[in-house]
């Protein structure tokens, strides 16, 4: 039988990752990109630092769910492991589209001037779930991961059973691979295919449906995520062992990015970026996980309560930074005093309905994604990175 071994590293970056996202959405309330609600005053400054994170924050996620998810299959049997993903993934996103996003949709209606009555006439009157966004008003809006996740689980589902044989000659192989130097960055080569040859054709939707960039590219680091953790001490070796290198390359790659941002398209800096970006992507991804495994993998009673909580957090968060944001958007106010009540607002608000409603629920557990089987009361001892079977 295989032993257990916890991650406290893995369960920290999940938080702390998206502990970011919460940043990242409020940052995107005052900079040029398309987003929901806007302020009335926009900040090139914030641009930057969120180009920085929007590198890499969405493919660490997608790489800890699959590591997470090499967990979750434990000793359970495929019809098991895939019942218990529709438990956790479909049950909170059909929760989240009926009560958490509509929410978003209204106060981006009234701020465009597309609905003028309350919110309750909104929802009741029929408005909330005529048609799909954006045309439409029914989305799922930032739960777009949740359907993604549960697709790539139940897809390969049978396949990491087979791979989570005590001997596979595939993981095998895969551990000689990332042994040699720099072998795993022989990890970017699909990567580059995707980005080069099927982005320019298919923008990024989050729709699921016609969205074949974004399903092939988070499907590879998914499966990335699983064989890599699957190879158990050889990989946490080789990054440490790297670690260094690894940043160096992240560094010149991300600044060979910014130069390649201020040249004009064509079809040879297409094909140059593309490069770059998965080679960027993927060593701060390294980077972050052998920093991460020499810094925090601690047992702490906060990692404990934080790990609980952080799939609650991100079903709730945006709805509330929308919403704070609708009503300070046009007050004459210092971009940083909206930001940082926006920060505060956001994080007090999901941890006071977290804290106080779904944690002292128990029927509400399950709507959120957690276990009945924790405590109300009682601080998260979870088996090895069981949270983060959805990464969240």
């Amino acid at each position: 039988m295989e032993k257990k071994v916890r991650r406290y590293d893995i369960d920290w970056l999940r938080v702390l990752v998206f502990a970011l996202l919460i940043f990242y959405h409020v940052g995107m309330f005052f900079i040029p990109w398309g987003w929901h609600i806007k302020n009335n005053e926009i900040g090139n400054e914030m641009r930057w630092p969120m180009l920085f994170l929007n590198q890499w924050r969405l493919p660490i996620l997608f790489v800890i769910s699959g590591m997470g998810t090499y967990y979750a299959l434990g000793h359970r049997t495929l019809k098991q492991f895939s019942w218990e993903r529709i438990k956790r993934l479909y049950i909170p996103l059909a929760v989240g589209m009926v009560l958490i996003v509509p929410p978003q949709v209204y106060f981006e209606r009234v701020a465009d001037g597309d609905f003028s009555g309350s919110f309750f006439e909104f929802l009741f009157g029929g408005t909330a779930f005529s048609g799909i966004y954006p045309e439409g008003n029914f989305s799922w809006h930032h739960l777009w991961f949740l359907p993604y996740l549960l697709l790539f689980s139940l897809l390969l589902g049978p396949v990491f059973l087979r791979l989570k044989k005590p001997t596979n000659r595939f993981i095998d192989w895969i551990a000689k691979v990332i042994a040699k130097p720099l072998g795993i960055y022989l990890f970017v080569l699909p990567l580059y295919l995707i980005e080069a040859f099927v982005e320019p054709y298919f923008p990024v939707t989050h729709a699921l449906i016609d969205d074949w960039f974004t399903v092939s590219f988070y499907f590879v680091l998914f499966f990335y995520g699983f064989v890599l953790i699957a190879t158990r001490d050889a990989f946490w070796k080789v990054i440490d062992k790297n670690k260094r290198s690894y940043l160096v390359i992240a560094i010149i790659a991300f600044t060979l990015q910014v130069i390649i941002w201020q040249q004009q398209d064509s079809y040879f800096i297409h094909f140059t970026e593309a490069m770059v970006k998965v080679v960027n992507l993927w060593s701060w991804i390294l980077v972050i996980f052998a920093y991460g495994a020499k810094y925090l993998n601690k047992k702490s009673e906060l990692l404990a309560y934080c790990n609980r909580a952080v799939y609650p957090f991100y079903i709730l968060h945006q709805t509330i930074t929308v919403a704070i944001g609708f009503y300070i958007k046009d007050l004459p106010w210092n971009i940083w005093a909206k930001f940082l009540i926006l920060v505060v607002g956001t994080f007090f608000g999901s941890w006071i309905l977290y804290e106080f409603v779904i944690r002292r629920i128990r029927f509400l557990h399950p709507l959120f994604g957690l276990k009945r089987s924790y405590s109300s009361g009682a601080s998260s001892t979870s088996s090895p990175s069981s949270s983060s079977v959805i990464g969240i």
